[in-house]
């Protein structure tokens, strides 16, 4: 449990940051921050993996780079499921916000595991 919230507030905080990086990506309040964090935890859980699975020869022939737009894919769905409450104005956008959240989970990911 203690884990699963850290990976909320973490996508919470890459929200925030990508938003303050690109025009696109617009949030309401902490909370819209942390809904949106909740919701592509929860996507990054059940949808991802199974996009992964189908999805594998492209992402083999890209050398993984087809992740990416995997990552964007989730975010455009978070992006539909909270409606105004986060905002991202189209797939370019949601493509790089993707890379920059990816970079961002990866730093706080390896400071929480190194402050364990």
């Amino acid at each position: 449990m203690k884990s699963w919230l850290l990976h909320i507030i973490v996508n919470a905080v890459a929200i925030i940051a990508v938003s303050q990086l690109f025009e696109g990506i617009t949030y309401e309040g902490i909370g819209g921050a942390l809904l949106a964090g909740l919701i592509l935890s929860i996507l990054n859980a059940i949808v991802r993996p199974i996009l992964v699975v189908l999805t594998l020869p492209i992402t083999i022939i890209s050398l993984g780079l087809f992740l990416f737009v995997i990552n964007a894919i989730t975010l455009l769905l978070t992006d539909a499921l909270l409606g105004s409450t986060f905002q991202i104005a189209g797939f370019g956008t949601a493509i790089l916000a993707a890379i920059v959240i990816s970079l961002i989970n990866l730093v706080l990911n390896s400071l929480i595991k190194d402050m364990k």
